[in-house]
């Protein structure tokens, strides 16, 4: 028979110890080291190995060991224009006095490095950069004060951007103003728009509509800030103080507007107020009301006469009918009427 065994005890001064930690391997030292090194200078790291290694243009093979930007893309296995972008990034900083110039680095030559935050606005990491398309994009980022990468990836992927605008209506919003912008000096674009809008029915009445309420704000704002008034037979005459005064507190409250609020409903509202205080100023001032009446009556008197002097006649015979006979001889009654109370009020006048 065999008798199990039992579990033999241990002090705690005997635990035994944890074993021993395997020796770090060189490679992962190496990588640690490298990262470490590229999270503080980021790209700076790659530029300086292509700075100290590419031969600057002008220089021959035989003056240094360094080779062409080709022969380093070649045993790099990426792309010379990749290269080159690191070239010029190196370079630009070498004019400013940030790097060493090219020829001052020799292959293997370690130097201390700028901060990682200072390369992009060095680097173009798209070959559109290069370009004059992609110039014009990187100076405007620059001028907004974003890093050009940013724009130059948004301006290379168009879907993304209408994907955006589609789905953020901040998105929408900043790509509104980014086209008044541009429109504003782009006359090409201008006609564009002007046509996407004509075609666009609902655009063409929302356009309508907000040109409707610009011009009734027009109109207060022509009474509160000139304070003239023009009544409704055309006459451009001083604005009563009180007038005037209705007209800034609408307007003030129009500018006090938040700029995505509708002003459709407040611009009416200001609108007719004017317009009916401007009718009653006219009815209240005997002598603006007789010259407001002698206004309307010579623009109504020239409008019949220009129509009249547009008839013709001279073909007659062609669409000749006894109804056109009918209405001038009323028309000719109604001259003759108007006539006699002209001549009668000139007599009453010349008795005064």
């Amino acid at each position: 028979m065999t008798l199990a065994t039992a579990p033999s005890e241990t002090s705690p001064s005997e635990t035994p110890s944890p074993a021993p930690a395997a020796p770090l391997s060189d490679l992962v030292a190496r990588d640690a080291r490298e990262f470490g090194a590229y999270a503080r200078a980021g790209g700076w790291a790659f530029a300086l190995m292509v700075a100290r290694s590419v031969r600057p243009g002008g220089q021959g093979a035989e003056e240094t060991p360094k080779v062409s930007a080709k022969e380093f893309a070649t045993l790099a296995g990426c792309s010379p224009e990749r290269v080159m972008r690191y070239y010029k990034a190196w370079d630009r900083a070498a004019d400013d006095g940030l790097v060493p110039h090219f020829e001052a680095l020799a292959p293997g030559q370690e130097i201390e490095l700028p901060d990682a935050d200072v390369w992009l606005s060095y680097y173009a990491s798209r070959s559109s950069a290069a370009s004059e398309r992609g110039t014009a994009i990187a100076e405007a980022a620059e001028a907004e004060g974003i890093r050009p990468t940013k724009a130059l990836e948004v301006a290379e992927n168009p879907t993304a951007l209408r994907a955006a605008i589609l789905a953020d209506p901040s998105t929408a919003r900043a790509a509104r103003q980014a086209l008044l912008d541009r429109v504003r000096e782009d006359p090409e674009l201008q006609a564009e728009l002007a046509r996407d809008v004509v075609r666009t029915d609902d655009l063409k009445k929302a356009v309508a509509t907000e040109s409707r309420a610009a011009d009734r704000i027009g109109y207060v704002r022509q009474i509160a800030e000139s304070g003239q008034i023009r009544t409704p037979a055309g006459q451009t005459v001083q604005a009563p103080a009180e007038l005037r005064e209705e007209a800034e507190r609408h307007l003030s409250l129009l500018d006090e507007l938040d700029e995505g609020e509708d002003a459709g409903e407040w611009a009416t509202e200001a609108y007719d107020t004017m317009k009916g205080l401007v009718a009653g100023a006219v009815e209240a001032d005997p002598e603006l009301r007789v010259q407001e009446r002698r206004t309307r009556f010579y623009s109504s008197l020239q409008k019949a006469t220009k129509a009249f002097e547009e008839l013709t006649f001279d073909d007659a015979q062609d669409f000749y009918e006894d109804d056109m006979v009918q209405r001038l001889e009323q028309l000719q009654q109604a001259i003759g009427s108007c006539l006699e109370a002209l001549r009668g009020a000139r007599g009453g006048h010349t008795g005064d």
